[in-house]
């Protein structure tokens, strides 16, 4: 007689977790086709956001040779005590 437990399939293979991505599936299918005009019209400005906030996280703020010991000096020496 064998006493193993049988196994349960994954979550995502499971009867309930089929349904729920096939409803999620549908929900942003209607979320998609009823806000499509909305989310391409903000694209032009979600372009214009992103040039500012590329410019401050990308300079880290303008703190140019703040100590950072990458950051040389004109005679090519590092920062020293």
């Amino acid at each position: 007689m064998d006493h193993r437990d049988p196994q349960h399939p994954p979550f995502w293979r499971s009867r309930f977790g089929i349904g729920w991505i096939v409803m999620a599936a549908v929900a942003g299918w209607f979320l998609w086709e009823e806000h499509r005009a909305h989310l391409l019209g903000f694209l032009p400005y979600a372009f214009l956001l992103a040039c500012p906030l590329m410019h401050v996280f990308m300079h880290r703020g303008h703190h140019h040779g703040g100590g950072h010991p990458s950051h040389r000096d004109e005679h090519g020496e590092g920062d020293r005590p």
